[in-house]
């Protein structure tokens, strides 16, 4: 039995998500902390603030982050076990430095705050955004892509691969997309995850310098190619080169099979990855923890009871 941890990235949160995890002893004092380290109000954002502010890039990225690591630490504590490994979908993969114990969580609060903050200011200077194409075959979407000067930003696997450009360029998709394909434009300031962001890479890259580091004690993937990463520094350096490189997703999918991975616990705000994972890893079983509500279902998973 292999169980691993799943840590959503930006676009899974939703108005008032956090109102049911701040009714568990604790909570609210420890977002309060997460507040203060990643510089934004994280209990307002995620009980109070509607859906255009949380969806700032600054305060989407730690708000998710805060949610991660908070419905983790009661995964724990209902459990009483850890998982075998992690993963995390773009700023989830702080998330998951945090959970392997790479980062210290005040760590990976700070930084998500800065990369945040530092991502929306590279979104401001240019007219770019995101889109997801869902279905066609994979070379066909790739070489549509190349030809409009947009960047595959997000290879999800389970034939959703997200593009990322320019506005004109994505409206050109839009009008005339790849042969069986749907497109959808995303509620994201920017085009994250390309040449784009390279300014929020230096700024991200001098933040984490300084930053102390241990080498991961459970298994840990990486965006960049789905691989294992045994290395603290390594796994740092390659969160932080990732802001303006493709996260592959599908990789990672390839790569828990590989490793025998046999379910996955998504932590809040859950559903999307979870939602991959039953189109790319078909019968592994998966558990979203969107509410507390959910710590028994993904508990029984973790501990081998459902088996």
């Amino acid at each position: 039995m292999v169980i691993i941890a799943v840590f959503p990235g930006q676009g899974s949160q939703t108005p008032g998500f956090l109102t049911p995890w701040l009714e568990r002893e604790g909570a609210r004092e420890r977002l309060e902390q997460f507040s203060e380290q990643a510089q934004v109000d994280l209990v307002a954002a995620g009980t109070e603030w509607d859906a255009d502010r949380i969806r700032d890039t600054k305060v989407a990225q730690p708000l998710i982050v805060a949610a991660s690591l908070l419905s983790y630490e009661a995964l724990l504590d209902a459990a009483g076990v850890a998982p075998a490994g992690v993963a995390g979908h773009s700023v989830g993969e702080l998330a998951a430095l945090a959970a392997a114990h790479v980062l210290s969580d005040a760590d990976a609060l700070r930084l998500v705050g800065i990369r945040g903050r530092a991502m929306a200011e590279a979104a401001a200077a240019a007219d770019s955004g995101m889109s997801a194409i869902i279905g066609g075959d994979q070379d066909e979407v790739v070489a549509r892509l190349a030809a409009l000067d947009l960047a595959p930003a997000n290879y999800n696997g389970g034939g959703q691969i997200v593009a990322a450009g320019a506005l004109g360029d994505l409206a050109e998709l839009a009008a005339e997309p790849p042969h069986a394909t749907r497109v959808i434009p995303l509620q994201v300031a920017g085009a994250f995850h390309t040449h784009y962001m390279a300014p929020a890479v230096d700024t991200l890259r001098t933040a984490a310098a300084g930053t102390a580091a241990s080498d991961p004690d459970i298994s840990l993937w990486t965006n960049s190619d789905g691989t294992l990463v045994d290395s603290g520094r390594a796994a740092i350096d390659l969160l932080v080169a990732q802001v303006a490189s493709p996260v592959r997703w599908d990789l990672c999918m390839a790569s828990f099979a590989d490793h025998g991975v046999t379910g996955i616990v998504e932590l809040a705000p859950a559903g999307t990855l979870v939602g991959l994972a039953k189109r790319g890893l078909r019968g592994v079983p998966a558990v979203a923890v969107k509410t507390p509500d959910d710590l028994a279902a993904a508990s029984a998973l973790l501990t081998g009871e459902n088996a």
